[in-house]
């Protein structure tokens, strides 16, 4: 049995430093093009012949099925350390744990999600033929990709970075997204990156032809992220507060520090750098670090008291208490008059981050949840209506979650808003990286997202994904956000991840057709 090639290893080193390129930061996206093409042809190219018996042009083999699970598997583990390197950060600095054991986490993350990379790279294997030009290999690689993708959004609940998220500036691409979803993009990217692989496997003859054709392709599709849209119309205005509050704060939390804080908030709040022409419809205020309960006097005042100050709805994140046992990480809704009348409840909470999975395996990572909270879910995406006004409000990760957040626009939000605190990154790119998934969202639902952070980058962001207003990040500040409210839904709203479903159904089929015995016709 023939091992693996080197030129193959080499190739998947190539793929997933690719990969990493394509994300923030540094965020070259024009290489997202032609970042999976390097694994293909890894995957279809990996053996030597074991004979000389074969086509003369046919000089190396495609990889059996554990060799492209093993090439895969390479591959995405490279991509998560370079990518998500964050994660170590994340769980030294504010998980507590040692630099070793910080190390191992993000290695165990790192070899957990890289199986899905594996998970592609069997499938491309089994449907490689040793004695042609593998164009069903080829020609289903999008469409496993997108299963794939599905597979981790669904079954491991990381759908981080998915590859379509790379072309989010891509505004005449991005319509895609609208009706399939971020997944639709995922798509188009790699048929041109096929096309590119393509090249690399058929027949020398027809190398050029291929090449020069993925080219235009590709330039042709990018140029999309050049091109300059009209600004869209906004009638309303949200005052969005960016704390800037450290994730290690060295104080105590004194009632009287508390209130010298919510006096700045308020302060801010009510009078934002940029002076408004006429009074806010909405104030927002982010996830936060903060010791803030719903159940507490000392900070339900105050807010209750800017509410009626400003005579504008106000959300609020802060810690919601039902009772000492029962905690939720939610974003309250106070009305004008100082009454808190609603309140969402996060759902999707962060695993080793709000709640520790199977505790007595993983106790060693209680560190960082005990810096966050032991939180219980929330149970319902229903909108919350502030007056004439249904938000879709959701927090923090949610955003990385398409049928998610398309959810809330299913059931009538009319805007869009997201808090989070992304202080729990650091300066590493993982703000940018959030940002540009959360900005997938609005472009998803075709709606405004007012986006407000506690250190950054908060911002407000049209139905076409751009920033139209932001904080600098780093700085207590608070931003005057332009928005409109949208009532129309667009296709990927109502249907959710049709697409993505139909990818894993023909995924199905071409390996039903590959490993189907086909009889012979006798003349």
């Amino acid at each position: 049995m023939r091992q693996i090639r080197k030129k193959a290893w080499l190739l998947v080193l190539l793929s997933a430093v690719l990969q990493i390129l394509s994300f923030p930061l540094p965020g070259l996206y024009v290489l997202s093009w032609i970042s999976i093409a390097p694994l293909l042809v890894a995957l279809l190219h990996a053996r030597s012949p074991e004979t000389l018996q074969l086509d003369a042009s046919q000089k190396s083999l495609p990889a059996r099925p554990w060799q492209g699970f093993l090439l895969g598997y390479a591959c995405g583990v490279l991509w998560y350390l370079g990518t998500c390197y964050w994660v170590f950060d994340t769980m030294h600095q504010y998980g507590g744990l040692s630099i070793p054991v910080g190390l191992l986490v993000l290695l165990l993350f790192a070899l957990y999600l890289g199986l899905y990379h594996g998970l592609f790279g069997l499938l491309v294997s089994l449907l490689a033929r040793q004695d042609s030009e593998n164009r069903l290999a080829l020609l289903a690689a999008p469409f496993l990709w997108v299963a794939v993708e599905l597979a981790r959004t669904r079954i491991s609940g990381f759908p981080w970075d998915l590859l379509g998220i790379t072309q989010v500036d891509n505004i005449p691409l991005t319509r895609i997204a609208t009706l399939t979803g971020v997944y639709g993009l995922s798509f188009e990217i790699l048929l041109v990156n096929v096309a590119f692989a393509a090249a690399f496997v058929v027949h020398r003859s027809r190398r050029k032809t291929l090449l020069l054709a993925s080219l235009a392709a590709m330039l042709l599709l990018q140029a999309g992220r050049w091109l300059s849209l009209p600004a869209i119309p906004a009638d309303h205005t949200a005052v969005l507060l960016q704390q800037n509050l450290p994730e290690a704060q060295t104080e105590a939390w004194t009632d009287e520090h508390t209130q010298e804080i919510l006096q700045e908030f308020t302060s801010l709040s009510l009078n934002p750098p940029s002076p408004l022409a006429h009074r806010p419809d909405l104030i927002v205020w982010p996830e936060s670090p903060a010791p803030f309960q719903t159940n507490d006097r000392a900070f339900r005042e105050p807010v209750s008291n800017l509410a009626r100050q400003a005579e504008v709805w106000l959300v609020v994140g802060a810690i919601g208490v039902d009772n000492p046992q029962t905690v939720f990480n939610s974003a309250s809704l106070v009305s004008p008059t100082g009454e808190w009348d609603g309140r969402y409840s996060k759902i999707h909470l962060v695993p080793f981050g709000e709640y520790v999975p199977l505790a007595s395996v993983f106790s060693f990572a209680g560190g960082l949840t005990q810096a966050v909270g032991n939180f219980t879910r929330g149970t319902s995406r229903a909108p919350l209506q502030a007056g004439d006004t249904k938000l879709g409000i959701f927090i923090c990760y949610e955003s990385i979650f398409p049928n998610e957040v398309r959810q809330l626009v299913a059931q009538g939000a009319e805007v869009l808003v997201n808090i989070s605190n992304d202080g729990w990154y650091g300066d590493s790119g993982a703000w940018a990286q959030h940002l540009n998934q959360a900005r997938m969202r609005a472009v998803e639902n075709s709606r405004w997202l007012l986006r407000d952070t506690n250190t950054g980058l908060t911002a407000s962001i049209d139905p076409y994904g751009r920033v139209v207003a932001r904080l600098e990040r780093n700085t207590r500040a608070a931003l005057a956000a332009p928005y409109a409210l949208t009532k129309v839904t667009t296709f990927y709203s109502e249907h959710g991840d049709w697409f993505a479903y139909l990818c894993a159904i023909i995924s199905a089929g071409a390996l039903i057709v590959r490993f189907t015995p086909h009889r012979k016709t006798e003349p």
